[in-house]
């Protein structure tokens, strides 16, 4: 499709304008973190990395660090297994009742993060408090494997797609067993993949607020909800502000890698 010079112009300068809603607000968190005004005057007197080394010495960040690290790992692995576990189902066999279950398993990450962690909520409220299992840093693992098997689910089934079952036969023709098919074949295909989808997994666990603020409980407090619950107290601005920019940064760096596991992946296929 040839376009006028006028609608490249107008496409560019609405691309241009998109991109500054999303970014330019990011890029000012980041000089902001650097900013030596504690009242975050525009532009900024002079810069400073006093406040990085305030909230590298932060015992309650530190500690909704590693709550985020510990659920976002732990999530990850487990939608990992049961992501692919699923999508061979799905991809390799013929059943009753496969679109349905394709939906189900997809249907987590459409949902309003809202809705979800109120089901959960109640869920594991009715279901688990009986045996005596309260709301947790357990909780929030399942509650964020939720939505992350759906990343692991989608890329999964799509490269499963891609490479067909030919591989595989003649794998079995050469007198391997399913294990050893799996093993030297299947998944050094379905490797890139799976990295890819645990990078988006980790990056979706580790930015989530929503549904941890439904299933977290009250002695579990992630980095999101650490700097929501520290947004609007006066002497802990600017500590946020480094908090948030680590943040960004934090979740760019596993999408960046995925997005370029995947296209490293794709120029080989």
């Amino acid at each position: 499709m040839t376009l006028s010079r006028g609608a490249r112009i107008g496409l560019r300068v609405a691309m241009a304008v998109g991109l500054g809603v999303i970014y330019v607000p990011l890029l000012v968190v980041l000089a902001n973190s650097f900013n030596a005004d504690r009242s975050f005057s525009w532009p900024p007197s002079h810069l400073t990395g006093h406040w990085w080394s305030m909230a590298a010495g932060n015992g309650g960040v530190r500690t909704a660090l590693w709550t985020s690290v510990q659920a976002g790992l732990v999530a990850t692995l487990l939608a990992l297994v049961l992501g692919t576990m699923v999508a061979f189902a799905v991809q390799r066999y013929d059943f009753f009742g496969k679109d349905t279950i394709s939906l189900l398993v997809i249907l987590p990450i459409a949902l309003p993060g809202i809705v979800t962690g109120i089901a959960l909520n109640n869920a594991f409220r009715t279901v688990l408090s009986p045996f005596g299992i309260q709301l947790g840093l357990f909780t929030v693992i399942v509650g964020h494997s939720t939505f992350c098997i759906v990343t692991i689910y989608n890329n999964v089934v799509a490269r499963l797609r891609r490479m067909g079952v030919n591989v595989e036969e003649a794998s079995a023709d050469l007198g391997a067993d399913t294990f050893q098919t799996f093993r030297y074949v299947t998944f050094p295909l379905i490797r890139s993949a799976l990295v890819a989808g645990g990078l988006l997994s980790f990056a979706l666990s580790f930015d989530e607020i929503i549904v941890t603020t439904f299933t977290a409980g009250a002695g579990v407090q992630t980095l999101p909800m650490w700097i929501f619950n520290n947004l609007f107290r006066p002497n802990q601005a600017p500590i946020v502000n480094v908090v948030a920019a680590a943040l960004i940064v934090l979740s760019v760096v596993p999408i960046y890698l995925a997005q370029r596991v995947s296209g490293d992946d794709a120029r080989v296929i």
